[in-house]
This record gives C-alpha cells, structure tokens and sequence, in this order.
C-alpha cells in the first residue's frame, strides 16, 4: 500500500511540474518583443507624441497591443515604485534614491532616452508682447507681483511642469495667489485662451499637435519667446532652438522598463529609439535624440520629364 502512495505522489508532482512547464511556456509565448499586450503609464503633459508612436508601433506589429494611461508625474513615478506599472515614460531620469529602492527589489530598469521635449509659455492672444523674461516667470513662482502677469496656470498641482518650475525657482511650494491649476494641458490652453494677462505653462507636444477639437483654440494663444537667466535674446520652443540648445526651458523624454525580462517593454522601447520612433519626434515638433538618416540619390544628369 505504501509503495502505491509513493508512486501516486510521483505521478501527482510529475503532473503538477508538466502543468507548470507548460503554464509558463504560454505565458512566455503570449508575450515577446514584438507580440502580446502591455500597459503603460505615461507622464499627461507628453502624451500626444507617446499616442502617435503607439498607432504607427500597433500598425506594424499587428499582434501588438498598448494601453496608454496618463496621469501626472508624481503618479507615474509611484506606480513605477510601487511596481504597478513596468513600463512607463517620463520628463526625467530615475534618482539615485529611486534607482537604490529598485536594487534592494533586484529589478535594474533599463531607461531609454529618445526626445527632447520643450515647456512652452502661452498667453492669450490678444497679448501683442510675445517675449517673457524668464526671471519673471520666477520671480511670480517665489510670490513676487509682476504686473505682466495676472496668474500661472498649470495642468496640475502634481505635475512635470510644476514640478519643473519649482525646482527653476527653488520653491517648496507654489504660491497661494495667483498660480492656478487644471487637470490636463487642454483645459490650460482653453483657460488662457479665454482670459487675458494669464500665462498658461504646457507641454509643447499639445500645442505643435493638437487635437481636432483644440484647433480653433491653438489659434487664440501666442506661445511666447523666452530670455533666459542668462541671455540677452529670447528663445522660442522650437526644433532649432532645442538642437542649439538656446531654449531655456526644455528637458528630456525617456521610456523606463521594468519589465525584467524581454517583453512588449523592451520592443516598444526600441522601436521609439530607432529609425521609425525618431523619425515620428521630428514629425511632431520635438526634437529626436538621434538624427534619423537621409539617403540621397545622385544623378549624372538631369532628366527633363517633359522630354
């Protein structure tokens, strides 16, 4: 009897093992690369340009699928921490703090940079001055009155760009009065649109792309030339001003993979790095941190179609 239950165990762990071998095949075999689905969190103030490289990344590899989450910066980072979220993309690198909780973890995330991204400064149209010194701006943030500006308006308390700005004009806090915030970059861009004297701060990706029901709302904004601290000419977010590194107020884009194993993570973060992924940042105003390529065909001679 004994010997029975000894090989009904066997049979049993045998069978369990076999379940468990082929449980983790499907699993490895549901996702790779360029195959499966994958969830990322994305920081709001640079989801336009995370959008287009999804569609043209699902339209080549049909057997993929992302799921963009926005929400803002402190939100994504925490979720990263937290590991409820394994892939996501941000307007700054991990900290040394951050990157020490991941070891104790053993998880090493792999971050790829791949834009360079510009805060733009927009103001109601009606404003004929297109040019803000930048100490205005944080000179307003320390509580100082300026009488150009009416109010700061953000997209959130917990964003990039309050975040950004904070740190620019070394504040703890934003000021009780006269700074306001939204939710997303829309509803900033609709504000100043409507209220003269306030200076919108967004995310330049919402503005070089906006949405058809934004269009007619972009009109009604100027996105204002910047001095910096220590400039005498100002600067606008534009690709050229990013690349000569004039415009003082751009930062950079990366992808964060903690995954752990080669998956939709590490492929997604490949694709926006080479060719293809660059070629969509230059199309959409940002500036790509590698200059896609360009083949030129040479002719001995010109050939005249009407010949």
């Amino acid at each position: 009897m004994l010997k029975y239950s000894r090989v009904f165990v066997l049979v049993v762990f045998v069978f369990l093992f076999t379940m468990c071998n082929q449980k983790s095949k499907n699993e490895s075999e549901k996702e790779t690369i360029l195959k499966g689905s994958i969830d990322i969190t994305v920081d709001e103030t640079v989801k336009p340009i995370v959008d287009d490289q999804v569609a043209v990344f699902e339209g080549t590899y049909y057997d993929a699928k992302i799921a963009v989450t926005p929400k803002s910066e402190s939100e994504v980072i925490n979720d990263l921490l937290n590991q409820k979220a394994k892939v996501v993309i941000t307007t700054r690198d991990l900290t040394k703090e951050e990157l020490q909780g991941f070891e104790k973890s053993k998880i090493k995330p792999r971050v790829t940079p791949f834009a360079i991204d510009a805060i733009a400064l927009i103001s109601n149209k009606s404003n004929n001055d297109t040019l803000i010194a930048l100490k205005s701006v944080i000179d307003f943030m320390q509580g100082k009155a300026d009488p150009r500006i009416k109010g700061l308006v953000f997209d959130n308390p917990n964003s990039s760009t309050v975040r950004y700005m904070k740190e620019l004009a070394k504040v703890k806090e934003i000021p009780a009065t006269g700074v306001f915030s939204f939710k997303t970059n829309d509803e900033v861009i609709k504000f100043v649109s409507e209220n003269d004297g306030m200076i919108g701060v967004v995310g330049v990706n919402w503005l070089s792309q906006p949405s058809a029901a934004m269009a007619e709302t972009i009109k009604k904004i100027n996105i204002l030339s910047v001095k910096g601290l220590n400039d005498s000419k100002y600067y606008s977010p534009s690709q050229n001003d990013l690349a000569e590194v004039k415009y003082p107020l751009a930062r950079d884009l990366y992808i964060i993979n903690c995954q752990g194993y080669s998956g939709l993570g590490m492929g997604f973060a490949s694709f926006i790095a080479g060719e293809i992924g660059q070629r969509i940042v230059l199309k959409s105003g940002l500036l790509p941190v590698r200059t896609p390529g360009r083949k030129l065909k040479i002719r001995s001679q010109i050939i005249n179609d009407k010949e």
